[in-house]
């Protein structure tokens, strides 16, 4: 060994991986062409195998049970493309931002904040299905999306809100013009109300089945 050289490994061992200290301190260190292109060998196995990986979940196809969302007991069984994963994107952006996607505490959220978010996704979503190209509305896919997306307005939330906001919003309205409700926090108003116990029930079970929407929407975009 020359001196200076703190090479401990084997000799086959150190043409692949070389330390030595020179006469000024200095640390030099030896990498063999082998062990770089073995690196770059792993590197490009790792990337071919995302790619392969990612082109797999791509070509499978997605599953849907309606009955997650109180729409039914049939099944929407599609093969989702990178278009319809933004659609769906779109729309669990907006259910993750909003008091919709998330879970209520109906003792301590206010009822009459809760339906101005619901209203507001209608709108937002109805927007976004009209925003989508007619082009990729052509498609299987994503004509499964959008209707999945109406059912869930029209048969998910809409009869919630015809059954209770009107009565809700009117009787909680009227409450709060009243002298003695004043030093009362809304969450204690709201409880008040002749039918909260219903009201609170129907509002939990839909809350329940945007929840499911939320997690199948993400999972989409995921790819899972």
């Amino acid at each position: 060994m020359a001196e200076g050289d703190v090479t401990s490994a084997p000799e086959k061992a150190s043409e692949i991986l070389r330390l030595s200290l020179e006469s000024d301190w200095k640390l030099e260190i030896s990498v063999s062409p082998w062990l770089i292109g073995l690196a770059m060998a792993a590197a490009v196995a790792v990337a071919a195998y995302r790619w392969y990986a990612h082109r797999t979940v791509l070509g499978k196809n997605f599953e849907i049970d309606e009955a997650e969302f109180g729409l039914g007991n049939s099944k929407i069984v599609f093969r989702p493309n990178d278009d319809d994963r933004r659609v769906a994107y779109q729309i669990w952006v907006e259910l993750s931002t909003r008091k919709i996607g998330l879970p209520i505490d109906a003792d301590h959220d206010v009822v009459a904040e809760i339906y101005d978010s619901w209203h507001t996704f209608f709108t937002v979503t109805r927007e976004l299905i009209k925003e989508i190209p007619i082009s990729r509305v052509r498609t299987d896919s994503t004509q499964k999306i959008i209707r999945l997306s109406i059912d869930v307005l029209n048969e998910g939330l809409r009869p919630h809100l015809t059954r209770w906001q009107a009565r809700f919003r009117r009787w909680y309205e009227y409450q709060l013009t009243k002298d003695e409700q004043a030093a009362l926090h809304p969450q204690d108003i709201q409880q008040d109300f002749p039918e909260f116990e219903a009201l609170k029930q129907d509002l939990l079970d839909v809350n329940r089945r945007l929840i499911n929407y939320r997690k199948r929407m993400h999972e989409l975009v995921q790819g899972l």
